[in-house]
Parts: C-alpha cells; sequence; structure tokens
C-alpha cells in the first residue's frame, strides 16, 4: 500500500463507503459509528487524504476521527462535486460510484481545496444554532406567505407566528449564551458591533465566523461567504456577474439584512446612493455594500480594534 492515499467517502446515517483513487485497496462499506470508523483508521497511512462531502452532521463524526488519526480531510461542497461529476461524465449515480469520484476529485485538484479544521465543541453548538434559528425564520415565512389571506385563519396564523418568534429569540438567547464560551468570537462580536448597521445577532454570526477559521485576507472572507462575484467573460462579450453563493447561506442573507439597515444609516447611506447612481438596482447596491462591511467586519477582528470612521471615509 503506498505512503499517501487519496481517498473518497461516501456518506449517510447509517454507513461510510470508502474508495481510495489508486484502487489501493477495494471498495469498503463501513457502519457510520465511532468504534467501526477507528478501526478503519488504523489501517491508513497517516497523511493520506480524505475527501468527503458536506451532509449536514452524518458527515461531521468520520472528519473530526480522521483528522485526529493524521489524515488531511477535505469537507466539500456538495455542489462542486455534482458539477465535477457533470464534467467528466459520471453515468450513473450510487454510493460506490459517488465515492470514486471524490476521490479522483481529491487526487486532481487536491492543491486548491482547503484542509478541514475541526470546531471546538463550543465553536460547533453555536454554528448549530445559528442554523437553527435560520431554519425557523424560514419556516414562519414560508408559513405566512403560504397562509396569507387564507379566510377563516388568520387569527390562527397570527397565533402560530407569536409562537414562531418567540421560539427564535429563544434561541438567540442561547446563541448569546454560546458567544461567552468563545472568548475571541465575543470580543470580535464586540468589535462589530460598532459598525454602522450591524446588530447585536449580525456581529455575533459574523464574529464567531470571523474567528472560526484562519482566514489570509479580506478576499478570502467574501469568498468564504458566496459574496464574490463569478465573471461570464468570452471574447467580447461581457456576461452578467452572480454571486457565487459558497458557504452558509444563513451567513449570507444576515448580511444581505445587516446592509439593509446600513442603508438608512447617516454612515453608509451615501456610500449606497452613489452605488445606485451608477444605475445598479436596489438588490446589487445592497449586495456591494455588504461585502464593503464585511470587510471592514475583517479588518477590525484583525487588528483588534473598534470602528473608527475616518478610516473608511475615503473608501466608502
Amino acid at each position: 500500500m503506498q505512503m499517501t492515499l487519496n481517498l473518497g467517502a461516501d456518506v449517510d446515517s447509517r454507513f461510510v463507503v470508502i474508495t481510495c483513487a489508486a484502487r489501493s485497496f477495494a471498495p469498503q462499506r463501513i457502519a457510520n459509528e465511532r468504534a467501526a470508523l477507528r478501526a478503519w483508521l488504523r489501517g491508513m497511512p497517516r497523511g493520506s487524504r480524505l475527501g468527503l462531502e458536506s451532509t449536514g452532521g452524518y458527515h461531521e463524526l468520520l472528519a473530526d476521527l480522521a483528522h485526529a488519526a493524521g489524515l488531511v480531510v477535505f469537507v466539500l461542497n456538495p455542489r462542486d462535486l455534482r458539477r465535477y461529476a457533470q464534467a467528466i461524465g459520471q453515468r450513473g449515480k450510487t454510493d460506490r460510484i459517488d465515492a470514486e469520484m471524490i476521490a479522483r476529485y481529491v487526487a486532481r485538484e487536491r492543491a486548491e481545496l482547503h484542509a478541514y479544521v475541526p470546531p471546538s465543541k463550543a465553536q460547533r453548538a453555536l454554528t448549530r444554532l445559528v442554523k437553527r434559528r435560520a431554519k425557523l425564520v424560514t419556516k414562519k415565512q414560508m408559513l405566512t406567505q403560504s397562509l396569507r389571506g387564507v379566510p377563516g385563519l388568520t387569527q390562527d396564523v397570527k397565533r402560530v407566528q407569536r409562537d414562531l418568534e418567540r421560539l427564535i429569540r429563544q434561541v438567540e438567547a442561547l446563541m448569546q449564551r454560546a458567544l461567552q464560551q468563545l472568548p475571541a468570537a465575543q470580543q470580535a462580536a464586540q468589535q462589530i458591533a460598532t459598525v454602522p448597521g450591524f446588530g447585536p445577532l449580525g456581529s455575533t454570526c459574523l464574529g464567531h465566523a470571523l474567528t472560526r477559521l484562519p482566514y489570509a485576507n479580506s478576499d478570502a472572507v467574501v469568498a468564504a461567504t458566496g459574496f464574490d462575484p463569478q465573471p461570464d467573460d468570452s471574447g467580447r462579450r461581457r456576461g452578467r456577474r452572480r454571486l457565487s453563493k459558497h458557504g452558509p447561506s444563513e451567513l449570507r442573507h444576515l448580511l444581505f439584512a445587516c446592509a439593509m439597515a446600513a442603508t438608512r444609516t447617516a454612515f453608509w447611506q451615501p456610500y449606497y446612493l452613489a452605488q445606485r447612481a451608477k444605475g445598479l438596482s436596489s438588490t446589487a447596491a445592497i449586495v456591494i455594500l455588504a461585502r464593503k462591511m464585511l470587510r471592514v467586519a475583517f479588518a477590525l477582528t484583525k487588528h483588534n480594534q473598534p470602528f473608527d470612521p475616518t478610516l473608511v471615509g475615503s473608501t466608502a
């Protein structure tokens, strides 16, 4: 068996199917349980590379155990893998075929991938609370839209909305408690909250996100949140730029909401109006403002200082 293997894993709630790009061993189907995964990892050379798709929480156990066993782990975006499978002409879809495709992806694209950094217990707890709050907000919006105007249900809908709003506030309170267990994230949140437009919720989520992983620069932060515009040019044609929308959607939605609030502040409103004066739609102008605010928040976190309007005025 070669010293460094490129491995792919297809994970579900019960089993993990693992293959090797070099076919050093036959595809293996292992129970997605701690003891079984540890037994398999003991036979893998340290430094081997393992790719697996982000699948809610099912992939977390394998990712954490593999990292602890000395493997380089890549938790991959499902959309990227789906497009890669289409690009290589993958025919059919089974757990084994998907695992082989992931192993091939790791073998060929590993230089461009970012290794998985396991979160602490407190970081994982806060991340899950952020996701659960986002789901509650989505459910509330879906309920409001689907039952709007239905005769005889107005009072019942309002009661359910109040219950959901109370539950959302309770989750937000739990988020604040979880933030207190993360001193670096709490300090970053306090600094970000000094920026006009960022409230307690936005600063909490962004402070957590900016301290969860080591970002080299603000461009990396913008790309990680999916606010990076992707060109679509060919020859003389200049296509429409679209956001990559990589990264957690809940953070992107919160940043957009913070930017909307910032358009009504004395500091950011001129910047927003300047974008509108270029002929941009309100949505495009808010996205540009959100990207600007994100860069400012990263700078405050990196330099460990509160917001200073005089340092941003020349660029805003």
